[in-house]
């Protein structure tokens, strides 16, 4: 995925400001590198992610990770477009882990990476994770992958 604005999306004003209010309580003593996430549910409910890391690195979450569980606490389970703010020229896009993070949740939702300039990099979960895969219950129990 190139670092374009493939949407043509600006970010929605309420997830930025979230996003932003989410940077700002970032945890990240070692990287110095501060992101927030803000993503909304069908129902317009909003959540907020910011990175925490931990001196173990493998132990660190990513805003989005955090956003995405604190939705999936709140028991929801689908969310329609997500914001990732960074202070990153071009703005910060979701690590491989968050995308498949965000896949499993919602494969079409739209995402908007935005840092202080207001530069964008949009597109679908599935554009910054072809080839994403879902584990779905069979009949007989057992998981099966699937695209």
């Amino acid at each position: 995925m190139s670092n374009t604005n493939a949407l043509n999306l600006t970010p929605d004003p309420q997830l930025l400001e979230g996003a932003q209010a989410a940077f700002r309580q970032a945890y990240a003593p070692y990287s110095k590198f501060h992101v927030g996430a803000a993503l909304r549910t069908r129902d317009g409910r909003v959540f907020f992610g910011a990175n925490v890391e931990n001196a173990s690195y493998g132990l660190g979450r990513c805003a989005e990770q955090s956003a995405v569980q604190a939705m999936a606490t709140a028991g929801e389970r689908e969310f329609t477009d997500i914001v990732v703010y960074s202070e990153a020229t071009p703005p910060a896009s979701p690590c491989g882990a968050c995308r498949q993070v965000l896949y499993e949740f919602a494969p079409d939702a739209r995402v908007v990476c935005v840092n202080q300039h207001g530069d964008i990099v949009s597109g679908y979960v599935r554009d910054f994770l072809p080839h994403g895969f879902r584990l779905e219950q069979r009949d007989d129990g057992h998981d099966v992958g699937t695209e």
